[in-house]
């Protein structure tokens, strides 16, 4: 029998823009969103024990033997592709958000307030714990989500991933235009590649040996010369990641999972190659650059394998969604929505336990702990995470940052405990 049948029908939507329970929510998003979280943290552990300044560059050239194939295996299956899907469950967010509590002036406030609320945690995380953040750009580009609202869905489809598209293929032609540079041309890039190389040398001795205010600091330079500067790039990427999410769920993709296993199929099957010839080609290119040195190969294989994680994030999503339907796989994927119920809450608490491992005002394990080491540690994390979620979710509503920001978001402070 199928499994889905046991599974009840979608409850109604609430009445009126106010926090939900968990009986009113989409199962299938948090399950999705709790298998994010592992992905998310597989990629960003990482740069808690390597400096910032070279993310973009491929697999550490240090990495060998089992630390060379973890590091494999998270750049090809892992790097690029979860942030997207975790931007798709983002974007949904917001469709669901809009759809039951309407458009009008009241949501667009209390929206605002999320955003906002967003930003604050954002910039709070990137200069206390980790410079590597995301959760500010999500803050900006929602508030311009909000402008598309109310377009026809089927152009907010295009327009995302016409928009995605676009700004990937970008990034590709600038790197055949710089592959293209005569030698002489290039000069310059080898001089921006030494001061980076200073740049990346200097942070790393702070954060192995310096004191928590030195680690702040150099985490405020980081953000403001690598990842604000970033923004340029991902508010329209994550903008386009964002519509295309809420597409899904206008498009009533999400609502009722049973009735969709069909679409889900034949979204696997067209996403899957369709990213797997991206990400292939992006491999040919390389998986190691010496930074600006190769700007121009390193530019063409990070767009390759840009135009790849859009159907990879998607493939992932409707293999999550077809896994749920089948009797093997739908109990212990359900054990992943408790996590997702809780994300801003783990991807914060795990920025925590990161730092504290790494860094020298903690653990001071920077550039101990291999690749693989690396895996076993997030792993191990995120079991425990998923099982202090069901802990915690049986005794209280939300997870604590997920109630702060609800109470930030609606103005009124929600019962945190249930009854």
């Amino acid at each position: 029998m199928d499994a889905l049948r046991d599974v009840p029908p979608p409850l109604p939507p609430p009445l009126g823009l106010a926090p939900i329970d968990a009986a009113q929510r989409i199962q299938a998003l948090d399950v999705v969103r709790g298998f994010a979280l592992l992905g998310i943290f597989l990629m960003n552990i990482e740069w808690f024990t390597r400096p910032i300044q070279q993310m973009g560059s491929g697999i550490d050239p240090a990495a060998t033997g089992a630390d060379h194939a973890a590091a494999w295996l998270v750049y090809v299956f892992v790097q690029g592709k979860f942030w997207v899907l975790f931007s798709l469950l983002f974007g949904m967010g917001f469709a669901v958000m809009s759809t039951r509590g309407g458009h009008g002036p009241r949501f667009r406030r209390v929206y605002a307030r999320r955003c906002a609320a967003l930003l604050g945690f954002g910039l709070l995380h990137a200069i206390l714990l980790w410079s590597g953040d995301i959760l500010h750009a999500y803050a900006i580009a929602g508030v311009l989500l909000l402008a598309f609202g109310e377009i026809d869905n089927r152009v907010r489809l295009w327009l995302g991933a016409g928009l995605y598209a676009g700004i990937a293929l970008l990034v590709v032609l600038a790197g055949l235009l710089l592959s293209a540079l005569p030698a002489d041309a290039r000069a310059g890039f080898a001089e921006m590649a030494d001061e980076m190389d200073a740049t990346a040398a200097a942070a790393a001795r702070v954060f192995a040996e310096g004191g928590y205010w030195q680690a702040t600091a150099q985490r405020a330079s980081d953000f403001a010369t690598v990842s604000a500067q970033g923004l340029l790039m991902m508010l329209p990427l994550a903008l386009a990641v964002f519509l295309i999410g809420a597409w899904l769920v206008r498009a009533g993709r999400m609502d009722d999972v049973r009735a969709q296993r069909g679409w889900f199929a034949r979204l696997a099957l067209w996403m899957l190659p369709l990213g797997g010839v991206f990400v292939a080609l992006s491999l040919a290119i390389g998986t190691r650059f010496d930074g600006m040195r190769e700007a121009g190969p390193m530019m063409l294989a990070n767009g390759l394998m840009l135009l790849g994680s859009l159907p990879l994030a998607l493939g992932y999503l409707a293999l999550l969604v077809l896994g749920l339907g089948t009797p093997v796989l739908s109990r212990p994927l359900s054990w992943l929505a408790p996590a997702g119920r809780m994300a801003l809450t783990h991807y914060l608490l795990q920025s925590l336990v990161a730092s504290t491992l790494f860094y020298g005002y903690g653990f001071g394990l920077w550039g101990q702990v291999g690749r693989a080491g690396q895996v076993l540690m997030v792993l191990a994390m995120f079991a425990l995470q998923v099982a202090a979620s069901h802990w915690w979710l049986a005794r209280f509503r939300f997870g604590p940052m997920e109630w702060l920001w609800r109470w930030i978001g609606y103005g009124t402070r929600p019962p945190m405990r249930i009854a």
